[in-house]
């Protein structure tokens, strides 16, 4: 039964089309019917996901094709989501390995790349994207070659097939002269390619948890390989935890994966990845098997963390009135739910009462999760991210990263002088037609706030992604926002008038008549320091003319931020006070004289 099986991996940068190029697979395996249409990028089921146009939780399908089942894992190419990434190695025995026939490997292709080779998968190369303007997949082949080559490549890997094609448009082939016909070039290369799982049929039964999925009915359900042996509904097995305990239970549910979802099969033999119910707390990177004695299976190692943000309670004026789970007993029962399908994060309590200590892979890995329990009726304050420090020989380090751009020529200076400003080091600079590739060394920290300057420098035409390189001494001090807060002095609502007045102080974040709080930031302030202001206060009616008449006419409208934008925004001392319907800056201590109390206990 294993001879007919293969577990692939869709590893690729973001918007390099690797979730299009499953829908395609699917369609090829008959997950859609001649009178039915699949949704555009099936795989992508969380709402954020199709919002912000990327991948970020790993899931699995199965495409059926002439006796063969081809399982698919569809994977993030951000590097914030890379613990999804490293989990599913161990599921696979290939990679398809997406490759934009513009832009060649990226960032997040050597990031994934390099977890792939290192595992010893076996990588087929598909150069995308072969009917966009300006391709040139012959040299995209040269540079995926090259990168091979740099990640220490075996000479098995290095002679990896390679197919083109556009998922788009519902082609690939072998070679470019090749009719441009159907997806079934790609089909065979990974039935050729791609080998049967290496398992053992005669032993007992033991799988790996590389996933952890949920069900209404029968709630958590561990996902992964089945190593040896064959597993049935009803089998009585034993979960090998990693604190040495050893749980025993019955299978109440096997399911495999069978086109756009998963049919309830009772069955499963090696080599198969499966979906089994039937222990409450199974936990990812633990061993299921048919003997206690079993040894546990190996996990791959992720990553650790290196960035941190603190999750509060909200203890604003407005607290409660939007949200429904506002205690810090909820924050802290929500945030070890997510412990349980999310490895690469960790959560600790801090020495402050109902403030908890987020760390992740950066900052995005958090803002997602932060946008998720909004959506799910949370109120929470949450920081600005913090790279996460080491001390090693007794000498302060901190985490750098190697960040890449790819600028119009006309903006390289200016990114330049904000990369300095932020200690980086370039190491490369490639002029490529209009635009220029450039590589550089910078700490993490120094990226925190990163991409909105390069979008405003590039007029949004600049593009970057980072992969995490090494721990090195920290490098001094780094300023981050340029300019102080508005901070309100006063809770109403706010009025055109003293908005009016406020306009000539710096950018607003508020509109007329928006309620706002005594510490609220309810502006950026033109010079670098923080301005206690009062907006709520109203003009002096008299008997010739009304108190807005004229005014709200001429306001600016009014700057305003998306989640992960203001969190990246805010400085050290303050907060984003997030609820289901409402982002709001704030001041840590919105007492303005708790405020001064504290600033001159941290200078002491």
């Amino acid at each position: 039964m294993s001879q007919q099986i293969r577990n692939i991996a869709i590893i690729a940068h973001v918007d390099h089309g690797k979730t299009t190029l499953v829908d395609e697979l699917l369609k090829a395996g008959g997950a859609v019917e001649s009178h039915q249409t699949l949704e555009d990028r099936a795989m992508d089921s969380m709402d954020l996901e199709r919002e912000k146009g990327i991948t970020i939780k790993a899931k699995n399908t199965a495409v059926h094709w002439n006796d063969y089942i081809i399982n698919v894992v569809d994977t993030p190419g951000h590097a914030d989501f890379g613990g999804e990434v490293e989990r599913v190695m161990r599921m696979v025995d290939g990679v398809l390995l997406v490759v934009d026939a513009y832009e060649g490997p990226q960032a997040q292709t050597r990031f994934v790349l390099r977890k792939a080779i290192q595992e010893g998968l076996m990588p087929i190369v598909v150069i995308n994207k072969i009917d966009r303007p300006n391709s040139d997949p012959l040299a995209v082949q040269d540079k995926v070659l090259e990168l091979f080559l740099e990640l220490g490549a075996t000479e098995e890997q290095f002679e990896s097939p390679i197919v083109y094609g556009s998922a788009k448009n519902g082609f690939f082939v072998r070679d470019l002269n090749d009719p441009q016909d159907n997806i079934l070039p790609l089909l065979e290369t990974i039935v050729e390619r791609v080998p049967s799982p290496k398992v053992d049929e005669d032993k007992d039964f033991r799988l790996l948890v590389s996933n952890i999925d949920w069900d209404d009915y029968v709630g958590r359900i561990a996902l992964g390989k089945v190593e040896s042996g064959t597993v049935t509904k009803g089998d009585s097995v034993y979960l090998l935890r990693k604190d040495g305990t050893k749980v025993q239970s019955k299978i109440t549910k096997v399911m495999e994966y069978s086109k756009m979802g998963t049919i309830d099969t009772g069955f499963s033999s090696a080599g198969n990845i499966v979906g089994l119910a039937g222990f409450p707390d199974v936990d990812i990177g633990e061993t299921m098997a048919l003997s206690p004695n079993e040894e546990p299976l190996p996990f791959v190692d992720i990553d650790p963390p290196t960035v941190q943000m603190q999750f509060a309670v909200n203890n604003g004026p407005f607290a409660g009135k939007d949200g429904k789970h506002v205690t810090s007993r909820a924050i802290y029962d929500r945030l070890q739910r997510e412990l349980k399908t999310n490895i690469s994060i960790e959560v600790s309590e801090s020495q402050e009462a109902g403030i908890f200590n987020v760390s992740a892979r950066g900052a995005m890995q958090i803002a997602v999760l932060v946008e998720t329990m909004r959506r799910e009726g949370f109120e929470v304050l949450v920081s600005r991210p913090t790279v996460i420090l080491q001390e090693i020989d007794g000498k302060k380090q901190e985490p750098f990263e190697t960040l890449f751009i790819e600028s119009p020529d006309e903006a390289v200076g200016g990114i330049i002088q904000a990369l300095a400003a932020r200690k980086g080091v370039v190491d490369m600079m490639n002029p490529k037609g209009s635009v220029t590739d450039i590589e550089v060394t910078i700490p993490t920290r120094g990226l925190i706030g990163f991409e909105f300057e390069l979008m405003n420098i590039t007029s949004g035409h600049g593009i970057m992604s980072h992969l995490f390189k090494e721990y090195r001494l920290h490098c001094g001090p780094i300023s981050s926002r340029k300019n102080g807060a508005l901070v309100s002095m006063s809770t109403g609502n706010a009025m055109a008038y003293s908005l009016m007045a406020l306009e000539d102080r710096g950018r607003l974040m508020v509109h007329p008549g928006e309620e706002i709080y005594l510490g609220q930031i309810v502006g950026e302030h033109s010079r670098a320091t923080d301005l206690d202001v009062n907006p709520t206060k109203a003009k002096e009616l008299t008997n010739h003319r009304s108190a807005t008449k004229g005014i709200t006419e001429t306001l600016t409208p009014p700057f305003k931020m998306d989640l992960e934008r203001a969190i990246e925004y805010i400085a050290s001392d303050e907060f984003v006070e997030v609820t289901p319907n409402f982002l709001r800056l704030r001041k840590r201590y919105l007492d303005p004289n708790e405020r001064k109390r504290m600033a001159k206990k941290a200078d002491v």
